[in-house]
């Protein structure tokens, strides 16, 4: 066990989460010159923000403005980022934190590897793409998309048959045919709790055929269509035969507003992604019929109801209904939705259903809830002291929470309330 560097005028920051919440988190605390220990699970830092194609409601490049972001951190000398990292425990109270944190194996000297990808060239495997949201592939040893900080590659021991290539191609012998965890003690101050936000899983729909149909997909897979760095090359295509469709629905309020799944919360952001791939779909191909089915269109921030008109203006149909199921064979599909604004059933035929899935909890929420020892609210979220004032504080001092930690949120909101705990966390390390 090792421990951190030595001690500062003021105490460390940890921030859980290296998404866009917990990149703006550390920046702000890192500028207001506290030391911060960025903690993320996976490879890379940059969470969902980094699938996304463009943002609403400006239409920007969504990693034109994380991108520099990400290598800001990565390169602040105040920021410590720790990759395939994860909370162990943590002891002590505001002020005196021990934060025990788990490094996963990289199988990786991230000393010594440049990201070059010579080994993800010659490795013969591949498989399922998490970052591509499984219409894509990678390689058995790889890096989860082009700009990922750390620039250095991944090797999947699940999945690696150890042929040897990758050892060979290495010409600085970064790869390692064994790699074990690590854990490391940090002493922080303050707590940030930015661990984002889970996918709801569009199978527990049924009706709605997705994966028994391969032209019913989510709009995580059409955002990775539409990237111009994604597995087709920015082209939406139909996955059943390559071809761009003719008709897209998209079907709102999957994994949202449901009381039978008990998740009765708005995930907010869908209505506003929805219009967003729609229009990108009706610039790229102004003669595709594209219809929204929705309860309620909820385009509640600034800018958001003019970027609605817009899209209409383009030709994007609004029909407000929900269609109970999704008939079809593989090669035609049928959606019987009932118009509520005038009692009509109308026939729709798509060849390519869009379904807006929902955002819920973390998966390792309920997890981190017990190793932190503060409680989730009914909806599994964590829980702040008042959700009207102290909205980014919990029960326990000195542990903060940010973005979709706390409840489904957009990217302005999450940057802004980032602020907010970091700023939180920076006045509680004046006081201690």
């Amino acid at each position: 066990m090792s421990s951190s560097h030595g001690s500062t005028a003021m105490a460390d920051v940890v921030v859980i989460g290296g998404g866009v919440t917990g990149i703006q988190a550390a920046l702000n605390l890192a500028d207001h010159d506290v030391n911060v220990h960025l903690i993320e699970r996976g490879p890379s830092i940059g969470g969902h923000m980094a699938q996304l194609d463009k943002t609403f409601p400006t239409n920007d490049c969504s990693m034109c403005i994380l991108s520099p972001k990400m290598v800001d951190v990565y390169r602040h000398p105040k920021i410590h980022v720790h990759t395939c990292s994860e909370i162990e425990r943590v002891e002590g109270e505001a002020g005196a934190f021990r934060v025990f944190v788990k490094k996963n194996p990289r199988y990786i000297d991230e000393k010594l590897c440049n990201g070059c990808g010579d080994c993800i060239q010659v490795c013969p495997v591949e498989v399922y793409n998490e970052f591509d949201a499984g219409i894509g592939v990678r390689k058995a040893i790889y890096k989860p998309h082009p700009q990922a900080v750390p620039d250095i590659v991944l090797k999947d021991p699940d999945h690696c048959v150890e042929c040897g290539l990758c050892y060979d191609a290495c010409l600085l012998n970064a790869v390692k045919k064994e790699d074990t965890a690590e854990l490391t003690e940090i002493e922080a101050g303050s707590i940030i709790i930015a661990t984002g936000y889970s996918v709801f899983d569009a199978r527990q729909k049924r009706q709605l055929r997705y994966l028994d149909l391969p032209d019913v997909i989510t709009t995580l897979e059409l955002e990775r269509m539409i990237n111009a760095s994604g597995p087709t090359g920015g082209r939406v295509v139909r996955l059943s035969n390559g071809k761009p469709p003719h008709d897209v629905v998209f079907i709102q309020c999957v994994g949202s507003r449901d009381m039978q799944l008990d998740r009765p919360w708005c995930s907010c952001v869908c209505c506003m992604a929805a219009i967003k791939n729609a229009m990108l779909i009706k610039e790229k191909s102004p003669e595709t019929n594209v219809t929204i089915c929705y309860i309620d269109i909820r385009s509640h921030g600034k800018g958001y109801e003019e970027y609605r008109e817009r899209a209409e203006s383009l030709g994007v149909r609004f029909l407000r209904g929900i269609p109970a199921e999704v008939n079809g064979n593989g090669r035609e599909m049928t959606l019987f939705v009932e118009n509520s604004e005038n009692g009509i059933i109308e026939d729709l035929h798509p060849d390519l259903v869009v379904l807006a899935v929902g955002i819920g909890p973390s998966a390792q929420s309920a997890e981190l809830s017990g190793k932190l020892g503060i409680p989730l609210d009914t909806s599994g979220f964590f829980k702040s002291t008042d959700e009207k004032v102290r909205i980014v504080e919990t029960e326990r001092p000195g542990i903060f929470i940010a973005g979709t930690a706390t409840s489904p949120k957009d990217i302005p909101d999450c940057v802004s309330v980032a602020g907010a705990a970091a700023m939180k966390a920076f006045i509680r390390l004046s006081k201690d």
